[in-house]
């Protein structure tokens, strides 16, 4: 317990020490409207790339749905704000966004995550269609044609505030009982439910969080983009994230936020170079992958606790 309050008060430290630089570089002129574009790009995909790797690497489902539980946030805020064209909307629209987040994911999970491998990523993928569908056929949402003009509550400090307390409750999750759990499931079900863990409880857990996180993801998104139509949460938009999570390593928090910061920085500085940046882009990919196969970081985190010299364990 001790152990987690002294992570946590460091990583709070650190977290407000990152909030005062970048206010700093803003304040005198260093932080453009591109750079901050990157930086809230960049930040939004932290969230859902953490999310995301919550359910492949620590709960170990493969899920190819996540586009879908994003939409949910993103179309709930769109709907909400351009009603209640206030931050209390805004908020509420991320609540609400949540909440049918979480439902959908039990609707989903319950049936899909009793499936393995390449059958639940295939089930998983095809609930995300099906919730593109929906969106794409309900006029609420303005059919095909998407949403225009959603107020813009989503600031670079908001979104920095929400990656730093999205990655902190999952952090915290991964390094409780229940997730302990939810990892035993990952190395061996067969054992953790011999064991009486559980299994589809935990698993089903992990997935619920990770579609809340998504939804977190998706009001960001909407907020400051203002624009959103159903062809922006499709397959493509989950591979995108699956990307990151691999990259950086999955199972590490601290790979994925990394990996989410290099992909950041390669995509802007290639933003010069046309249809040729795809191209580039996919060969750095390439590159990475060969070298580290493992992600950038494998399962390693970067963690303050003290090591005690003579036993070689964490003191208390």
């Amino acid at each position: 317990m001790k152990r987690n309050i002294r992570s946590n008060a460091i990583w709070l430290a650190i977290m407000i020490a990152g909030f005062v630089i970048m206010d700093g570089l803003e304040a005198a002129g260093l932080i453009n409207t591109f750079i901050e574009n990157a930086i809230v790009t960049v930040g939004i995909n932290i969230i859902l790339a953490t999310g995301l790797n919550l359910i492949i690497g620590f709960a170990g489902q493969f899920s190819l749905g996540h586009a879908g539980f994003m939409a949910i946030g993103a179309y709930a805020t769109g709907i909400i704000t351009q009603q209640i064209a206030s931050p209390l909307g805004f908020w509420l629209s991320m609540g609400i966004g949540i909440i049918i987040a979480i439902i959908a994911a039990i609707i989903i999970g319950v049936p899909t995550l009793r499936l393995r491998g390449d059958y639940l990523a295939i089930a998983t993928m095809g609930a995300s269609e099906i919730i593109r569908v929906i969106i794409n056929n309900l006029k609420i949402t303005n059919g095909p044609a998407g949403m225009f003009n959603i107020p813009q509550y989503a600031t670079w400090p908001v979104v920095y505030v929400m990656v730093c307390i999205t990655t902190i409750m999952i952090a915290n999750f991964v390094h409780s009982r229940a997730g302990r759990a939810v990892m035993s499931v990952r190395e061996d079900d067969i054992a953790a439910e011999a064991m009486g863990i559980n299994t589809t409880k935990w698993k089903l857990a992990a997935f619920v969080f990770g579609a809340a996180t998504a939804a977190i993801g998706g009001t960001l998104h909407a907020s400051y983009i203002q624009t959103i139509a159903p062809g922006d949460f499709g397959i493509m938009n989950s591979i995108s994230i699956l990307i990151i999570v691999v990259l950086g390593g999955s199972g590490s928090l601290t790979g994925t936020i990394l990996a989410a910061g290099v992909l950041g920085i390669i995509d802007t500085v290639l933003q010069n170079f046309g249809t040729l940046r795809m191209v580039i882009y996919a060969l750095a990919l390439i590159l990475l992958m060969v070298f580290k196969p493992g992600g950038l970081l494998g399962r390693w985190e970067l963690s303050f606790k003290k090591v005690n010299k003579k036993k070689g364990a964490p003191a208390e």
